[in-house]
């Protein structure tokens, strides 16, 4: 049976509810932690190293630590824009790639830096497959752009095996989403030969054995097809870390595997906002209010709703309330934050409804929550070690510990 993980995906020490949701998970018996130098660039590390803080050495010793490297986008960003790091990859504007030694060795210090550790259990190669796409977006031949991120891969295994030689770190592996697509798929990753290519770069430095010993990949109740490479990896040794078990993808629709409950102060908020702002001057406020108010359940899932929201919604708000004075700004602000907290809630509920109802072959005669059927369907892999989970609240982590109970 597998284990629950906890993900730090959207983790920042700077907020008090994260810290405390590691502290309660580990106090839960959570013992492994999964992150990554990108993730809230870097606050995510810092969270963890905060919160271990609460601990003794005896307890901090057995919690294991997995980070990533490979992203350069925030504060890694701008340090490439005054001094590019090597074999960098532009996959679009703000999401730059590189697994070069050089950047690993960057991202390697500055982790250990805030995580406040000597040494990291298990180093990721963060989504390599990055390097396969920008070169078919060039039209490079798939079989040339295998080739060529394979030696990139090999090259940076060799620097890994040198830092476990070093004892930075104790292992390394490959977190990839492209582990879970079909193998006709041209974003797959074939991962048969990692192996032979960790057995040579342990060869290549003297090592009786590799330390390759984990991979990372996205599996729930809708993509099952990394299962596959789970079993393989088991089979080989490896140790198995699933990430996305809530949030699945269909095709081009993603889903929000979990239920929520509906709104009890929703309509509250909403007809006071409608009262404030029934007013010639508020006018484009209050018509956006009513519209949102009637598709509400025209959401897919709650990521689309949140794209929207910083795309659409707060600037029109914006735009809405630069002709009054600041006192009524306030006033108004209150209302309308009031509002927009409630009507997350309600997108979040009509988008479980309707989840349920295009998901019910998947779910069969499985009568829980959402959660517990996605997770309870991982759970009983044997091909799965952990399974990562964002507990970034305290009652998460009461939930999800108490379906392992």
């Amino acid at each position: 049976m597998s284990n629950f993980a906890f993900g730090t995906y959207r983790v920042t020490d700077q907020n008090p509810q994260h810290v405390q949701a590691i502290i309660d998970a580990v106090e839960a018996g959570v013992r492994l932690i999964d992150t990554s130098s990108n993730y809230m660039d870097g606050a995510a590390e810092k969270a963890i190293a905060k919160a271990l803080r609460h601990f003794e050495d005896g307890i901090r010793d057995e919690v294991k630590i997995v980070s990533k490297f490979g992203y350069i986008q925030g504060s890694n960003m701008q340090s490439h824009k005054e001094e590019p790091f090597e074999d960098v990859v532009e996959y679009s504007e703000s999401c730059f790639h590189s697994i070069s030694k050089s950047f690993m060795l960057h991202q390697l210090e500055q982790s250990l830096l805030r995580l406040e550790l000597t040494t990291i259990d298990c180093y990721l190669l963060h989504n390599p497959e990055y390097y396969i796409l920008n070169a078919l977006n060039k039209e490079m031949p798939r079989d040339e752009a295998l080739d060529n991120m394979f030696d990139r891969i090999f090259d940076v295994f060799v620097a890994l095996e040198e830092q476990v030689k070093n004892g930075t770190i104790k292992s390394y592996g490959i977190s990839s989403n492209s582990f879970s697509k079909e193998q006709n798929d041209i974003e797959f990753l074939p991962y048969e030969d990692l192996i032979t290519l960790a057995d040579r770069a342990a060869e290549m430095l003297g090592h009786e054995v590799h330390s390759f010993t984990t991979i990372q990949l996205p599996i729930n109740i809708l993509e099952t097809e990394g299962l596959k490479c789970a079993c393989w990896a088991k089979k080989n040794g490896l140790r198995v870390l699933v990430n996305r078990p809530l949030n699945a993808q269909d095709g081009e629709l993603m889903y929000r595997l979990a239920d929520y409950d509906e709104s009890s102060e929703y309509y509250n908020h909403l007809n006071e906002l409608l009262e404030v702002s029934d007013d010639d001057e508020l006018r484009s406020l209050h018509t956006m209010i009513a519209q949102l108010d009637d598709n509400r359940h025209k959401f897919d899932w709650i990521g689309d709703y949140d794209s929207f929201l910083y795309s659409q919604i707060i600037p029109h708000i914006q735009k809405s309330l630069e002709g009054i004075d600041e006192k009524s700004f306030e006033i108004l602000f209150g209302y309308v934050d009031m509002f927009l907290q409630e009507y997350r809630k309600m997108v979040s509920y009509e988008c479980c409804k309707s989840t349920r109802t295009q998901l019910k072959d998947q779910l069969g005669e499985c009568s829980a929550s959402l959660q517990e059927c996605a997770l309870k369907f991982l759970l009983q892999s044997e091909c799965i070690d952990y399974i990562l989970v964002g507990m970034r609240k305290p009652s998460y982590v009461q939930d999800i510990m108490a379906l392992k109970e």
